[in-house]
């Protein structure tokens, strides 16, 4: 597994990339994190579903909301992790 991670990366410092294929390179880290949140909000097992996931739909928003506004990785994750445990404690 170390090969196909290296390779690439080496070859890729070597060369002047043009700036729309870095542009389109920004927009990867954000479309995977939005393919896991999606799969975990909006899928129940291996069935679309939304009436599973009621306490993980309710702390997407103050969580998306604190991505948003601030644009800070752990104040994101903190926010989910509060969010979570306070609906999950008053539910």
């Amino acid at each position: 597994t170390f090969i196909p991670r290296v390779l690439p990366l080496m070859v890729l410092t070597r060369l002047q990339l043009p700036e729309w294929f870095m542009r389109w390179l920004s927009y990867v880290p954000i479309a995977v994190m939005a393919a896991l949140i999606a799969q975990e909000l909006f899928l129940d097992g291996d069935r679309p579903s939304l009436a599973g996931n009621g306490i993980e739909l309710l702390a997407a928003v103050p969580t998306f909301l604190a991505a948003i506004r601030t644009k800070s990785l752990l104040a994101t994750v903190v926010t989910g992790i509060l969010a979570v445990m306070a609906l999950r404690f008053f539910a």
